[in-house]
C-alpha cells in the first residue's frame, strides 16, 4: 500500500524539470529511498561502534588466529 506525499516547490523548478524530461515522482521516490538507506547505514554503524566500545580489547590475537586456523 502506498501513500501520497505533497511537496510544494517553486513553479519554475517544476517547469524546468519537466522541460528536461524528468519524472519528478520517480526522482523524489529514488531520493527518499537513498536517504532511507543512508540513515539506516548510519544507525547500524553507530550501533556497531557502541558494541565495539563496550567490548574488552584483545591484547594478544595469537590464540584467536590459531583457533581460526584449526577450525578450517
Amino acid at each position: 500500500m502506498s501513500v501520497v506525499i505533497h511537496v510544494r516547490v517553486p513553479r519554475r523548478l517544476k517547469e524546468r524539470l519537466e522541460e528536461l524530461g524528468v519524472n519528478i515522482s520517480e526522482e523524489v521516490r529514488t531520493l527518499l529511498e537513498k536517504r532511507l538507506h543512508q540513515l539506516e547505514m548510519e544507525r547500524l554503524l553507530e550501533e556497531l561502534r557502541e558494541s565495539l566500545a563496550s567490548e574488552e580489547p584483545v591484547s594478544d590475537s595469537t590464540p584467536l588466529i590459531r583457533e581460526d586456523r584449526e577450525n578450517r
